[in-house]
């Protein structure tokens, strides 16, 4: 009785070192394997591909189709992948597409807000997600961006309004403004008013007519250029158009009443189509931004943030809410003067789509 009692403690015994050793080596795998698999982790997560979300206001408009490709195309080369969003001129829309990038895992948000306030509570989002905020060209107001990168918008437009007084010292102006719920449409404004303000006080300029261009959209523009051109019985010197889509839409009105080449009128962002208007004479000058520049230098930005890396801003732009970290860069007035200068000896246009519409004998020589 007393052997096979023992005999049961022992393989009890046997059965409870074992249970314990199994134990302890199962912690000690846990705690391993846990250790392990969080050093994999960490090095998976430095070693994966940087995500960067493009939330664009518009792409009907030829100017950010340009920006979405250098944006991208320099993104890659840097080894990042990028998500791209248009909303088409809708806030609503565009909010709606920047949480859904965000809950795709991005490390960077980029933002070319469509209006500059709407979009302030998708910065608190991402920053919760973890996720840090580039306002792209036009600043993201009210909110705690991390950083701005543009052209200095104010100088933007002096060069409009400096160029125009310089052709037309004395006359009747129309104020063709871009898009109210732009920012940057503000600020050229801003920059216009730096130099007609005077000329005006002086009574050298008469500002005829005054209106702003929803969403920038040239059949806007045509209809307020139609409406102004009538009230004022065709009595217009200078149209200070904000951009050139705008300026596009104004010349088809003027055309209509056999006004264009005959009045001066600005423009900005260099589009094809302005450049063409220019070198035959309908359109006075663009302000070129470099948006190779611009668009390149983003992504490398946007490539640090995402990596911890300090970036160093040139300025800073108070949004309504902080001095946000801010890269300008410098734009460039063009003419007919200087377009084989700049825009097409950056590589922006071909000299051949330019002039394509110019006789060729009188093509500049490069």
């Amino acid at each position: 009785m007393l052997k096979k009692r023992t005999t049961r403690i022992i393989a009890l015994a046997a059965v409870l070192i074992l249970l314990a050793m199994t134990l302890l080596t199962g912690c000690g795998q846990g705690g391993n394997s846990s250790k392990n698999g969080g050093n994999q982790g960490a090095s998976a997560k430095s070693g994966d591909k940087i995500k960067i979300g493009l939330s664009m206001d518009d792409l009907r408009l030829e100017r950010w189709q340009h920006d979405r490709d250098l944006f991208v195309a320099k993104a890659k080369e840097l080894g990042a992948e990028v998500l791209v969003q248009s909303a088409n001129g809708d806030d609503a829309t565009q909010l709606s597409q920047a949480e859904n990038l965000i809950s795709q895992g991005i490390d960077v948000l980029v933002v070319i807000p469509h209006n500059g306030d709407a979009m302030a509570p998708i910065v608190e989002a991402a920053h919760k997600a973890g996720v840090k905020v580039l306002a792209y060209d036009r600043l993201i107001r009210n909110a705690d961006v991390d950083l701005y990168i543009s052209f200095d918008n104010v100088r933007v437009g002096e060069l409009q309004a400096e160029y125009l007084t310089k052709k037309v010292p004395k006359g009747k102006y129309f104020l063709m403004g871009g898009s109210p719920t732009d920012n940057n449409a503000k600020l050229f404004r801003q920059g216009q008013m730096n130099v007609l303000k005077p000329l005006i006080d002086k009574g050298d300029i008469k500002v005829v007519g005054d209106q702003w261009v929803k969403d920038w959209l040239p059949e806007e523009a045509m209809k307020i250029m139609e409406n102004a051109l009538t009230s004022n019985n065709n009595q217009i010197d200078a149209v200070v158009a904000s951009n050139d889509s705008t300026a596009g839409g104004a010349i088809q009105a003027l055309a209509a009443q056999n006004l264009a080449g005959k009045v001066a009128i600005s423009g900005q962002d260099a589009d094809l189509a302005a450049c063409q208007r220019i070198v035959e004479g309908t359109q006075s000058m663009t302000v070129y931004k470099p948006i190779t520049a611009l668009a390149t230098r983003a992504a490398e930005v946007a490539v640090a943030l995402a990596k911890g890396e300090d970036v160093r801003p040139n300025n800073k732009v108070n949004n309504g809410k902080i001095d946000v970290p801010s890269i300008l860069l410098t734009p460039i007035m063009v003419d007919k003067d200087n377009m084989v200068q700049t825009v097409i000896k950056d590589g922006f246009h071909k000299l051949e789509d330019v002039y394509k519409n110019v006789p060729k004998e009188k093509w500049p020589k490069q």
